[in-house]
């Protein structure tokens, strides 16, 4: 039997008591691409937590599956073991930290491997960041420091490439980006997607020019807690046309 990489069902969060989704569900199958579209306060980023494990978002309803595995309850590392990859929208400087170092350890974790070679985990990255057009001095810099918006974006896709997760959560991954700098990452995503065919995407976005690189293959649209509709790759185009309080007068009508 054949599970979707990702199957969020009927989800309710809160936090501090407030609850900020109420009900949330949708399933991206194998290889698929979905954009999850909304304006700020609408629930994208506390969905991307909330499917990190993030402690503070409390599921009160509702469940997550990776490939039919229940990791509502998991913790973190467990749901990372899982398959789950986050992209984070302001990834975390960590000083003192090398990319190499931190990918080795988030490798074996991944792969179940505690004694990962350096040597092993050094050919890899080489290897994609020459794919990704990326210095490969990068490396060996300690994680995000000193990185531009663009060098930090570019390395959360190096993440994905190395830790082979079933499914990639990216939140807001075309934030703070340039015109140049998009175009760069999201031709980093496709080549990941070209190297695992079989991966699955949830890209969180407020806007539908990451969409213009991406084609999605469904597009939904997240308002208070809610979404409130799904379609293809059209429905991206008439957010951007009609914005989204036209999605706000059909749900009052």
């Amino acid at each position: 039997m054949s599970f979707p990489v990702l199957e969020i069902d009927d989800l309710h969060v809160t936090v501090d008591g407030a609850e900020l989704l109420r009900g949330v569900s949708l399933s991206i199958g194998e290889g698929e691409l979905h954009a999850l579209m909304g304006p700020n306060g609408s629930g994208k980023s506390t969905l991307a937590k909330t499917l990190l494990g993030d402690p503070a978002y409390e599921v009160t309803a509702g469940a997550i599956r990776v490939r039919g595995h229940d990791v509502t309850r998991a913790p973190t590392d467990e749901r990372a073991a899982r398959g789950i990859f986050l992209g984070f929208q302001h990834p975390e400087e960590i000083p003192g930290v090398s990319v190499l170092n931190f990918l080795r350890q988030a490798m074996a974790v991944r792969k179940g491997i505690p004694d990962l070679s350096v040597l092993e985990v050094r050919m890899a990255l080489i290897d994609w960041t020459k794919r990704l057009g990326m210095d490969d001095r990068f490396v060996q810099r300690y994680l995000n420091e000193g990185f531009s918006g663009g060098e930090k974006k570019r390395n959360e896709i190096l993440q994905m490439a190395l830790l082979e997760p079933d499914v990639a959560v990216l939140d807001e991954t075309d934030s703070g980006l340039d015109i140049d700098a998009l175009r760069v990452v999201a031709s980093g995503i496709d080549a990941v997607r070209a190297e695992r065919p079989a991966l699955g995407i949830l890209l969180i976005t407020h806007y539908r020019r990451v969409l213009e690189h991406l084609t999605p293959d469904q597009v939904h649209v997240l308002l208070a807690g809610r979404i409130v509709a799904s379609g293809g790759p059209d429905l991206a185009e008439r957010v951007e046309r009609d914005g989204f309080d036209a999605f706000r007068t059909e749900r009052a009508a």
